[in-house]
């Protein structure tokens, strides 16, 4: 309750500070303040609700190729897949870290304050942009239960630490570029030279 009562007051504060950053042309503060107080509202209060459902959801989703392939199961009441291998087996569990939550928060955290788009084009984008870190996720999990079924338990490190980080934070970057990096540059304009397209 407390905690509550502090969370709402700090709220307030930092829409205030956002709102005297966007006032006096800080675009730069703003930007930075706002996305990473905006974060950290959603973790705290979005984070309890959205993750059991993210889990289940990931899990479902992931476990839908195993059922059709018949190469891992999926229970996804309790955000689990069951993976075999000959005689061996595993459960892999889609936990916290493994829902896409914090950079499906990150990604809308930003895009929220980024001012290259306009309003309707940001809420667009966070919608295809957290669908496609949903699907890199679930992409990344069917390719980790894959090479479980494959090559065995021994993989397992190696495709989850390894193989699986590399291909979503690829997916994740390549992303970001066409989302943040790519428009900036092309929107951006020096004195009287841009690099949008002359009409």
């Amino acid at each position: 309750m407390v905690t509550d009562i502090i969370m709402i007051l700090l709220f307030f504060v930092w829409l205030y500070v956002v709102w005297t950053c966007s006032r006096a042309g800080l675009k730069f503060y703003k930007f930075i303040i706002g996305c990473v107080g905006l974060f950290l509202f959603m973790m705290y209060w979005l984070r309890p609700v959205v993750l059991v459902p993210m889990e289940q959801v990931v899990a479902l989703v992931s476990g839908s190729f195993g059922n059709l392939t018949g190469t891992f199961e999926s229970y996804y009441e309790y955000a689990m897949l069951f993976v075999r291998h000959a005689e061996e087996s595993i459960s892999v569990y889609v936990s916290f870290e493994c829902s896409g939550i914090i950079e499906s928060f990150a990604f809308v955290s930003m895009l929220i304050f980024f001012e290259v788009y306009d309003a309707y084009e940001r809420i667009i984008l966070s919608l295809l942009g957290v669908l496609i870190i949903f699907f890199s996720n679930v992409l990344r999990i069917v390719v980790i239960c894959l090479l479980i079924n494959w090559f065995g338990n021994d993989i397992y490190y190696i495709a989850h630490s390894l193989i699986g980080r590399f291909l979503f934070y690829g997916l994740s970057i390549a992303l970001y570029f066409y989302v943040f990096t790519k428009p900036q540059i092309i929107r951006q304009s020096i004195g009287g030279f841009s690099y949008r397209k002359q009409k």
